[in-house]
C-alpha cells in the first residue's frame, strides 16, 4: 500500500473541507438578502405590470444567482427542522456541507427524492395529520423555488387572504372580521367554511397549468411519491404538508375566490365593483389558509354561496367539508382561530374561545402534573413563562380579561396541587409561604431567586392595528417596515 498516497489524499481533502467551510463562514448575509429581496422586488413589480415574460426571466435568474442558493440553504439548516433528516438520513450540520451544498444546488438532471411520511396529532383532536419530510437537498430545491414564486404569489393574492404570507397573521384576519361586523347594518349570517384535505387534495393538473414556475422542476416536487413503514407509494394529487412550496400552492389554489364572490355580488350594471353593492349584499369574505368564514344578509344568500365555493373548488381539488361547514347568526357567534366572534344588540365582542382556553389548560395541566413532577420551581416558571408568553401575545387584543383572570385562577390550583405532591406531609400555610413570596410590594407571587411567574391579571389589553389590505410586502416595502417597528413595540408594551 502506497502510505505517501493516501496521506496526501487525505491532507488534500482536509484542506478541501477548510476551503469550504472558510467560504460558508464568509458570507455576507446582508449582502445575499439584499439581493434576494432585490431580484423578488423586480419579480413582483413585472407580475403587476401584467410582463409574465419578464417574471419568468426573473425567476430563472434567481433560482440560478448564488445568494438565493445560499439564503436557501442556510433557511433549511436554521429552522426547526434542521435536525430533522429524510429518507437518505443525511443533515448539513457543518460549515462545509452547507457550502457544498450551495456549490451544488441544480435543476440540470434534477431528480426529488420519496418524502419521509409521518404523522402528526392535529391540535385539539384525536386525529393525525400526514406531513411529508424532504431530504434536505430537496428542501433546499423548493426554498429557492419557492423565493422565485413568493413574489407572484403575494402580487395576485386575494387581499383577504392572511394566511402564510408575509407580514400578515391571524390578528390581521380578526382585525378584519371585527372591521365587515362592527357596524349596525352589518351583515348577520355567517357562513363558516373548512376546506378538506386542503393540502392533500390539490389536482396536480391544476397546479402545472396554472402556477407559473419550472414544470418540469415543479412535476419532481410534486410525484415524487413518499415512504412509509418501508414502502414507497406514489403521489398523484395533493402536496404534502412539510415542504417549502406546499403553503404557496395551496394559497394560490384558493386565490380566485374573492374574485369569484366579487363578480357575483358587488359588480353594478357597468360592471365595476360599486361598494354599494356589498353593503347590499354584504358578502364579505377572510380567508386564513383553508380556513375562512363569508359575512351575508340572510341564510338564503349563504346557502347559495356554499353553492358557489364548492363549485369553485372543483377543477382544484379540495372540497368543503360537510360536517365543519356551517351556517350561524352572529347573535349566537361563531369561533375562528382560536376567538369566538359574538354580537350582543348592537356591538361585536371577541374573546378567546372556550376551545382555546380548555387546550392551554391542558398544556398546563401537562407541564405541571405529568412532566414537572421533579422539576424545580426555576425550571417549571420558565417553561410556563413561555406558554402563557406565546398564548396571551396571541389574544391579548381581543376582549381577554375575564378569560385572563380565569386562567389564572385554575394555574394556581394547578401549582399548589404541584406543591402538595411535593410536600405531602406538610401543612397549606407552610407550602403556600415555602413557594409564594412578596415581591415589588405584591404578595402571594410565584417567584424564586431566578424567575418570576407571569400575573396573567397585569397583562394589557392592547388593540391590533389594522392591516391595509390592498399592500403588498414586495411593493410596499416602507409600509410593512413601519408597520413591523410598530408591532414590536407593541409586543413590548
Amino acid at each position: 500500500m502506497n502510505f505517501s498516497n493516501s496521506t496526501t489524499g487525505k491532507t488534500e481533502s482536509l484542506k478541501g473541507t477548510k476551503m469550504l467551510a472558510n467560504q460558508w463562514e464568509s458570507i455576507d448575509w446582508s449582502k445575499v438578502e439584499y439581493e434576494v429581496n432585490r431580484l423578488q422586488t423586480r419579480i413582483a413589480k413585472a407580475t403587476a405590470n401584467g410582463d409574465r415574460n419578464k417574471a419568468k426571466r426573473l425567476q430563472y435568474l434567481l433560482t440560478h444567482s448564488f445568494s438565493a442558493k445560499a439564503y436557501a440553504v442556510r433557511k433549511v439548516t436554521t429552522n426547526k427542522g434542521k435536525n430533522t433528516s429524510g429518507v437518505d438520513k443525511k443533515l448539513w450540520s457543518t460549515s462545509a456541507f452547507k457550502m457544498k451544498a450551495v456549490l451544488s444546488l441544480t435543476d440540470k438532471h434534477y431528480r426529488a427524492k420519496p418524502l419521509k411520511r409521518v404523522y402528526i396529532a392535529k391540535k385539539g383532536k384525536n386525529k393525525k395529520r400526514p406531513l411529508g419530510i424532504p431530504t434536505m437537498y430537496d428542501r433546499a430545491m423548493q426554498t429557492l423555488y419557492a423565493l422565485a414564486l413568493e413574489s407572484i404569489a403575494e402580487t395576485k393574492a386575494d387581499t383577504i387572504s392572511f394566511g402564510f404570507r408575509r407580514g400578515r397573521s391571524a390578528k390581521d384576519a380578526c382585525e378584519q372580521i371585527f372591521y365587515v361586523l362592527a357596524r349596525k347594518c352589518s351583515p348577520t349570517w355567517i357562513l363558516e367554511g373548512d376546506i378538506k384535505g386542503c393540502f392533500d387534495n390539490i389536482n396536480h393538473e391544476w397546479l402545472q397549468y396554472n402556477i407559473p414556475m419550472d414544470k418540469r422542476i415543479m412535476k419532481q416536487f410534486l410525484k415524487s411519491g413518499f415512504i412509509y413503514e418501508g414502502k414507497l407509494f406514489p403521489t398523484e394529487i395533493g402536496s404534502p404538508q412539510g415542504g417549502a412550496l406546499s403553503s404557496l400552492y395551496a394559497n394560490m389554489t384558493l386565490d380566485g375566490l374573492e374574485k369569484v364572490i366579487q363578480d357575483k355580488y358587488h359588480r353594478n350594471s357597468k360592471g365595476n365593483i360599486a361598494s354599494h353593492y356589498r353593503a347590499k349584499t354584504k358578502v364579505n369574505l377572510v380567508r386564513y389558509a383553508d380556513d375562512f368564514i363569508i359575512t351575508v344578509n340572510s341564510k338564503e344568500t349563504a346557502e347559495e354561496l356554499k353553492c358557489v365555493v364548492s363549485k369553485f373548488l372543483e377543477s382544484r381539488g379540495p372540497k368543503l367539508s360537510e360536517e365543519r361547514t356551517m351556517i350561524t347568526h352572529i347573535n349566537d357567534g361563531f369561533d375562528f382561530l382560536g376567538w369566538t366572534f359574538r354580537k350582543f344588540k348592537v356591538k361585536i365582542i371577541v374573546k378567546p374561545s372556550k376551545s382555546s382556553i380548555k387546550s392551554l389548560i391542558r398544556k398546563f395541566s401537562t407541564i405541571i402534573l405529568k412532566e414537572g413532577k421533579a422539576s424545580t420551581q426555576s425550571d417549571l416558571i420558565r417553561r410556563l413563562n413561555q406558554v402563557i408568553r406565546d398564548w396571551t401575545n396571541y389574544h391579548k387584543h381581543v376582549v381577554a380579561n375575564q378569560a385572563f383572570s380565569y386562567v389564572n385562577n385554575i394555574l394556581y390550583r394547578l401549582l399548589y396541587l404541584w406543591a402538595k405532591h411535593r410536600h405531602p406531609g406538610k401543612s397549606k400555610w407552610w407550602r403556600l409561604n415555602r413557594y409564594w413570596h412578596v415581591k415589588d410590594g405584591k404578595p402571594w407571587v410565584f417567584v424564586t431567586d431566578d424567575y418570576t411567574l407571569i400575573n396573567l391579571r397585569r397583562i394589557k389589553i392592547v388593540r391590533h392595528p389594522k392591516l391595509q389590505i390592498s399592500k403588498t410586502p414586495f411593493l410596499d416595502k416602507k409600509y410593512f417596515i413601519k408597520r413591523r417597528m410598530k408591532l414590536r413595540m407593541l409586543v413590548a408594551a
